[in-house]
């Protein structure tokens, strides 16, 4: 199908978006990598009256360590994540999600910013989000806000960023030592939707025990989940084979998957069951490694 009619704008600085935000409110969208937005505007599930072209903006997209954070910029290519040093020498989860998204030419203009700012459970870095306890930083002619990501996310495409904001930057707690982390997502076929996906992190102590567990699902429930009795059943304890396989069933029990072309309620649940105990696996692998 074709969009809507609508007009169109490439501001330059923040100031300038942040200006057409207030002009055009509810019926404007940013547009950044377009991958998410462009085609619900081809099938008129988004008609937005006018959109904000943020490509133009300098000094959004960066991949760095500051004050204790990892630091992305909301323009931030997938296909940089990949090619980063320190997300290669820290922070393997990014390679594990961005080598299943879609496709080179989508990599190459998808961001991390739109990614997030869709508010789409079926996307990949939600979860991974949610496993490293990231913060969304939000801007606006006001000023800045710091959100939680157990926070960001409201409803079904529906999140922190209100119609005079825009997503800005995202901020990883810089991992400690014995930190390991993985991601995996189950799909039919390159491109598609995760049938499931499972996002863990986590660090170990010296003796191998537990000290941080984030553990997040991707599109098993109608927003973004975090499987909060699967981290807690680790916290604390050696993972063992026992307790491993108690946070896999804590994760099937507590997403709310939807039967579709992709699978039935319970083959999904079993899913994440078996993505969970495997990414956790991976995760203690590389925390020791």
């Amino acid at each position: 199908m074709i969009p809507a009619s609508f007009d169109y704008a490439a501001p330059a600085s923040l100031e300038e978006a942040f200006s057409l935000l207030e002009q055009h409110g509810d019926e404007a969208k940013i547009l950044a990598g377009g991958h998410s937005l462009i085609p619900m505007m081809k099938l008129r599930f988004a008609s937005p009256e006018f959109l904000i072209d943020i490509n133009n903006i300098p000094g959004l997209s960066y991949i760095k360590e500051e004050g204790g954070y990892l630091k992305i910029g909301a323009l931030t290519r997938e296909a940089e994540l990949e090619t980063a040093k320190i997300v290669r020498a820290k922070y393997p989860i990014f390679l594990d999600a961005t080598k299943l998204i879609a496709d080179p030419q989508v990599r190459n203009m998808g961001t991390i910013g739109g990614n997030i700012a869709h508010g789409d459970a079926a996307n990949d870095h939600p979860a991974v989000m949610m496993a490293l306890r990231a913060e969304v930083v939000i801007s606006s002619a006001e000023g800045q806000r710091t959100v939680p990501i157990d926070e960001f996310f409201y409803g079904f495409y529906m999140t922190a960023v209100q119609p005079n904001e825009i997503l800005t930057e995202i901020r990883i707690p810089v991992p400690g030592p014995r930190t390991g982390n993985a991601y995996h997502k189950l799909e039919r076929k390159v491109g598609d939707y995760a049938t499931a996906g499972v996002a863990v992190q986590l660090t170990l102590d010296e003796q191998g025990t537990c000290t941080y567990a984030g553990i997040g699902l991707t599109n098993v429930n109608p927003v973004p989940l975090r499987a909060a009795r699967s981290e807690e059943v680790l916290v604390g304890h050696k993972p063992d084979a026992e307790r491993i396989d108690l946070a896999g069933q804590y994760a099937a029990e507590d997403c709310n998957p939807s039967s579709d072309l992709r699978g039935d309620e319970d083959y999904k649940r079993a899913m994440v069951k078996v993505l969970t105990k495997r990414m956790i696996n991976k995760a203690i692998e590389r925390a020791k490694s």
